[in-house]
């Protein structure tokens, strides 16, 4: 039996397809989402984490794009600032790429183009003076130092969820979507949970594809639908290695292949150096860091680099396909990063909005445009609403990550300094709903490892969506990098046999 008709049907927990959910339902509108895997567990945990203007999209005369991802970085970074942070990056000057005198100009543009409010602009450095420079080959001695910002992407994610739960959204994970198809003036979608087995329908007066490497496919096998629109699949891989400088910068190093390689402070403990640009063939899940592609961003940083790194200081890879728009470019690297939205509705049916491309930075706005796409068929909803809306956990100043730690430490004396910046770069005010009345960690239950108690865990799936280990050790948190094969299993072994780990549908707390 049907259920009732919900506004808008979204196909895909990516970060196109969540912040869509959010601003849909902040607008008035009824929705369900339904994602085949974990929230994020494609594309939108498998990026370099910058929340960035895209210096490097200037050479393609992606004006516009910059110039939207730069103003974006600025409003997103005051609603999220417990998973998100200003980040200072060192681009050295290599003499036999291109002149010191363009990549200034380069950067005057970058700091410009956008509305730059609260970061600092660009700096000339001298490398042979600076402690910056000391990680870097003599070679190097001039170098600029600009602005972007990092976030942690899948809990960008799993927080506009959140979001759009506590607006009344149905978010519905482990979920796929089988078959849609037009009726009566609506979308009637056969989907079918992967953990019972169990199929339901839904019906919806529009249908917004947000299926990322997918979308094709749900173009093709789920919705039939003939469209001349396609998309390039793009690989990026990633690697991470134990710390390489002792600084809060990240570089920017310059190929001669024309791309550019960052190597970013990871995790306390960690440097993350990525990302690769190939064109991939196959399965978007298929998607792993190659050893060709381990050896290239060994490579590549190596040139820079006074302490080189090779294959064997790698401790995790992982790697992501980005859903570029088919713009017909020669190259991986020079393919538009853009995002374009299509509105279908055959014969005067029930609209169907395709999302191709997108990134991160511009998650926001694309959720506004395909907003705007669909006003004609839902007149009476709400205005934008999002760009001055907090995520939860980040009703506090940018900046203050700091004091809400030192706040948390005062009020839980048995949570450590680390502990506690962990917490607050994960959950931000929310903590201490987490946390609860516990006096000591005893309190918090059952001890993971890597400071992951019983109690986070159960947040993490009764408000998170969380079922399965790799859910909360890659995705929630990155937990992975210090837990043991054998801890894992046993959080895994614990999320399987716990009664939340059959809750289909979770509501944010509030």
């Amino acid at each position: 039996m049907a259920d009732r008709p919900v506004d808008i049907a979204i196909i895909g927990g990516g970060v196109n397809g969540c912040g869509i959910a959010r601003d849909a339902a902040g607008r008035g509108l009824s929705v369900f989402l339904c994602e085949m895997g974990d929230l994020a567990q494609g594309t939108s945990s498998a990026s370099t984490k910058l929340y960035h203007g895209g210096l490097r999209y200037l050479e393609y005369l992606e004006f516009r794009l910059v110039r939207e991802a730069l103003e974006e970085r600025e409003v997103l970074l005051k609603a999220m600032p417990h998973i998100a942070w200003p980040m200072r990056f060192v681009l050295p000057h290599h003499r036999g790429l291109r002149p010191a005198w363009v990549l200034r100009l380069g950067l005057f543009i970058y700091d410009h183009l956008g509305r730059r409010r609260s970061l600092p602009g660009t700096r000339r450095l001298d490398l042979r003076t600076s402690p910056i420079g000391a990680a870097l080959k003599e070679s190097f001695t001039v170098g600029f130092e600009y602005s972007d910002g990092w976030v942690q992407d899948s809990r960008l994610v799993v927080l506009n969820a959140r979001a759009a739960a506590l607006q009344g959204a149905s978010i519905n994970v482990r979920t796929r979507c089988v078959s849609a198809e037009q009726s009566d003036g609506l979308w009637h979608l056969e989907v079918r949970d992967f953990d019972t087995g169990a199929t339901r329908t839904i019906q919806a007066r529009a249908l917004v594809n947000a299926g990322g490497p997918w979308v094709g496919e749900i173009i093709g096998t789920c919705v039939r639908l003939n469209t001349k629109d396609r998309i390039r699949l793009v690989r990026g891989s990633h690697i991470v290695v134990r710390k390489r400088f002792e600084h809060d910068r990240a570089y920017i190093f310059q190929n001669a292949d024309g791309r550019v390689i960052f190597a970013i402070p990871y995790e306390d403990e960690f440097t993350l150096i990525g990302t690769t640009d190939r064109d991939h063939e196959g399965a978007p899940s298929d998607a792993v860091c190659t050893p060709e592609e381990t050896e290239y961003l060994c490579s590549a940083v190596s040139e820079y680099l006074r302490d080189p790194v090779s294959p064997e200081d790698v401790v995790w890879t992982y790697s992501g396909v980005r859903p570029l728009y088919d713009d017909g470019a020669k190259s991986a690297t020079a393919a538009t990063r853009d995002y374009v939205l299509k509105v279908e509705r055959p014969s005067g049916a029930a609209p169907l909005l395709n999302v191709f491309g997108g990134k991160i930075t511009t998650y926001r706005r694309l959720a506004e445009a395909a907003m705007e796409k669909l006003r004609p068929f839902f007149p009476d909803m709400g205005g934008s609403w999002t760009a001055s809306a907090a995520l939860p956990g980040g009703d506090f100043p940018l900046g203050g990550a700091g004091d809400l730690s030192a706040r948390l430490r005062d009020r839980y004396p048995f949570v450590d300094e680390a502990w506690a910046n962990r917490l607050v770069r994960t959950y931000g005010t929310d903590v201490f709903s987490l946390l609860g009345d516990a006096s000591s960690a005893a309190d918090l239950g059952r001890d993971f490892g890597a400071t992951l108690r019983e109690a986070e865990v159960r947040w993490l799936m009764e408000q998170e969506w969380a079922r399965r280990a790799d859910d909360i050790v890659w995705r929630r948190t990155k937990l992975g990098l210090r837990m043991t094969p054998d801890q894992v299993r046993a959080l895994d072994d614990w999320m399987r046999a716990s009664p939340a780990a059959g809750s289909r549908q979770v509501r944010g707390s509030g």
